[in-house]
């Protein structure tokens, strides 16, 4: 498992803000789903297939599973979800969150099979339910599975299993099932969206939005107060998922990204100019470019940007790359 797996991972396991992401997508940020409501489950997913007439097990591991309780229609309702990190697009991931699905629903007939063999409850039940063991009036917990995009790109794949078939006849299509994926993904989001968030979700999902574009993320980072306080576990999402060389001191809660960022593009701007400065005055200026290019992992434009290069020497800079 990877830097990105791991931290991504750690960091929507906090029950506010996994019940945030959640809260976001299915009812537009009302606080429906609390925190405290949440509790984990194991993620394992198992399937139980027939080679050549042998039984043999399939374990699928989720990244997070949760389940909750809240109130629908003035009644307790019970839910199950589960939260997908990927950093890229997943060109099959509508299978592969079906997949998940589906096994969970499998796993709570198993289980209300087995609550009926052992409550022997089967007098007056009809044939078809004796047999399936699972009644006319049982009933399945809703299981949603939401993906969050951890990337500065756009998701450009398929959202439905039917994006994924190779025939687009829609003659056969109305007959094949579909999925679709639930997805967050940062870069197709405005600041209404971000704004929705209760947690420092928003902020780490603006940034990442954000982060190639130098001038849309100074506006971001000026006008987002919560980055001067932000929790150290968001701050590192931010860093291992946008290249951005936040320092972090593990014994501090909150970090000042807005200070870090800072810092950090002075830093770069003083290590490239010092780089080349026995040099030539257009031999300093491309170390200096290359410098920052690599630190901040920035475009030669932005790199540009940042020391104020304009003009002739922007030309010839472009011509030396």
């Amino acid at each position: 498992m990877g830097k990105v797996d791991i931290t991504t991972k750690a960091y929507m396991r906090k029950n506010a803000v996994f019940a945030d992401a959640f809260n976001y997508f299915i009812y537009g940020g009302r606080q429906v789903i609390w925190p405290d409501g949440l509790h984990e489950m194991d993620p394992t997913e198992i399937a139980v297939l027939l080679d050549q007439g042998n039984p043999k097990a399939v374990m699928k591991f989720r990244d997070l599973l949760k389940k909750t309780t809240f109130m629908s229609d003035d009644k307790a309702a019970y839910l199950i979800m589960g939260i997908e990190n990927e950093s890229k697009t997943r060109y099959a991931e509508p299978v592969k969150n079906g997949l998940y699905d589906f096994l969970r629903y499998a796993a709570q007939i198993q289980q209300t099979e087995e609550r009926h063999r052992r409550e022997k409850d089967w007098k007056g039940r009809s044939g078809g339910e004796f047999l399936s063991g699972f009644y006319k009036d049982d009933k399945l917990i809703p299981v949603i599975t939401l993906v969050i995009l951890f990337g500065t790109e756009k998701w450009d794949g398929p959202r439905t299993l039917q994006e994924m078939m190779a025939i687009q006849d829609p003659e056969i299509q109305k007959y094949v099932a579909d999925y679709q994926i639930n997805l967050i993904e940062p870069a197709a989001m405005n600041e209404e969206d971000l704004a929705k968030f209760q947690s420092d979700l928003g902020s780490v999902l603006g940034f990442i939005k954000y982060a190639n574009d130098e001038e849309a993320l100074n506006n971001f980072l000026s006008n987002d107060a919560s980055l001067k306080r932000l929790d150290r576990e968001a701050a590192q999402v931010i860093s291992v998922c946008t290249s951005t060389k936040i320092e972090i001191d593990d014994e501090e809660e909150e970090i000042d990204v807005c200070k870090a960022v800072d810092q950090m593009t002075e830093r770069a701007r003083q290590e490239g100019l010092c780089a080349g400065k026995s040099e030539g005055r257009l031999e300093t200026l491309r170390n200096a470019v290359e410098n920052i290019m690599k630190s901040l992992d920035m475009s030669m434009d932005d790199a540009l940007k940042v020391l104020n290069v304009t003009g002739e020497d922007q030309i010839l800079l472009k011509k030396m790359a």
